[in-house]
């Protein structure tokens, strides 16, 4: 393998990025994926590869608040996001979460992350499902009110995680406006993280975001076998 451009030093390019990348996906993760089967050319393999990686991140020292968006049919887009909660106030920096949709109950998270005080600003403000509300003025309504809570937050400097959850069905339901939501996200400080959830997530949301992970759902006990939404896996 040819040597890779020193990315730490100036002028470095995309494609010496690239390249980097490109080589730490050849020389792989190691373990039994590793071809070697002598310690001495497993051992090698591994250098090169704490070579290249240390190469890898030497240049990416950017540092900017990021769009998370958290869609997809699978379970654990709420369950992303609250990890990130948990982690932010555990560096003890200060989070708001601003449920849409969701309301009518305390789940479990909500409960513990109380300990966090006024570290943590919690708003549950919705009402439910729609078949649960069965209004669809009042649906939007709520939403429309959880919105301006949430550019309260979004400007707020003194909040380094800001969670919009839910808000990707308010989106798809029609409540919201992509463009408000865009159009949001840019009062926010340099250094804001944002994470959006929520089935549906619409192409221009996903196009701003910084990071999009959808979820896949490949198996689910509600819809396979009949089992009922449980404490503390669902709420």
């Amino acid at each position: 393998m040819p040597p890779l451009p020193d990315i730490t030093s100036p002028g470095i390019t995309p494609g010496d990025l690239l390249a980097a990348d490109q080589a730490a996906q050849v020389l792989g993760p190691g373990g039994d994926l590793a071809p070697e089967t002598d310690q001495d050319g497993y051992k090698r393999r591994m250098a090169r590869r704490k070579e290249v990686q240390q190469q890898r991140v030497g240049e990416r020292n950017l540092e900017k608040g990021l769009v998370m968006v958290f869609t997809g049919d699978g379970k654990g887009k709420t369950t992303a996001a609250l990890g990130l909660v948990l982690r932010t106030l555990g560096h003890g920096d200060q989070v708001a979460v601003v449920q849409f949709i969701k309301g009518g109950w305390q789940p479990g998270e909500a409960k513990a992350l109380a300990l966090f005080g006024e570290a943590l600003h919690w708003h549950a403000l919705g009402e439910g499902f729609t078949w649960e509300t069965q209004d669809r003025d009042r649906d939007r309504e709520l939403v429309q009110q959880a919105w301006q809570t949430s550019l309260t937050y979004l400007a707020d400097p003194g909040r380094k995680l800001v969670v919009l959850d839910e808000v990707n069905v308010a989106l798809k339901l029609g409540y919201l406006a992509v463009e408000q939501v865009i159009e949001g996200l840019s009062l926010r400080p340099e250094l804001t993280h944002v994470a959006l959830t929520g089935r549906g997530a619409p192409a221009a949301l996903v196009e701003r975001a910084d990071l999009v992970t959808e979820m896949k759902l490949v198996r689910h006990p509600f819809r396979e076998q009949g089992v009922k939404a449980q404490r503390g896996i669902e709420f």
